[in-house]
């Protein structure tokens, strides 16, 4: 019975000892999923995705890779102090026409999980573009037409400054 005990107990304490980081440990996104909204074929947009370090120590990112080649995917290089922020941006292609979901999977120095981040849309043909884009000028004077269900704290342009 004691060397049950005693295997438990070591066991236990292993456990605690050798428990790993998780992504929500150390980074807060302001938010996970980024809506770009209508884009026109052929015209790339870009959105910003915010990270808060809310660890103790440095928060470095490792990698921010787009799970395809139709989205490029950038990051805050240096270290990211405690509360402070940094950033992660995917710019996709817009080539294919139809509503797209794409993620990005990000690596957190010291955390063995990947975090994933999606951008999210829908691309129209030029002239469906310049359609919706006349209707919604008129339907809401001043308002621009790319991008209109992001957060206000992320960023969402496009290569035409349609964002």
């Amino acid at each position: 019975m004691k060397k049950l005990i005693l295997s438990l107990a070591a066991f236990g304490l292993s456990t605690v000892l050798f428990a790993q980081k998780t992504a929500a440990d150390v980074a807060k996104f302001t938010s996970e999923t980024l809506d770009l909204g209508k884009l026109k074929q052929g015209v790339p947009a870009t959105a910003t995705f915010t990270v808060t370090n809310i660890g103790k120590e440095p928060l470095i990112i490792e990698q921010a890779s787009p799970t395809c080649g139709c989205t490029v995917g950038d990051y805050t290089k240096s270290p990211i102090a405690p509360g402070k922020t940094g950033t992660i941006t995917a710019t996709y292609n817009a080539a294919a026409l139809n509503h797209f979901d794409k993620h990005l999977n990000i690596k957190f120095a010291g955390v063995d999980e990947l975090k994933s981040i999606t951008i999210t849309g829908d691309v129209l043909s030029a002239e469906d573009y310049d359609k919706w884009a006349a209707e919604n000028k008129k339907a809401k004077p001043g308002s621009k037409p790319a991008g209109k269900n992001a957060a206000t704290t992320n960023k969402l342009t496009n290569a035409k400054g349609n964002g």
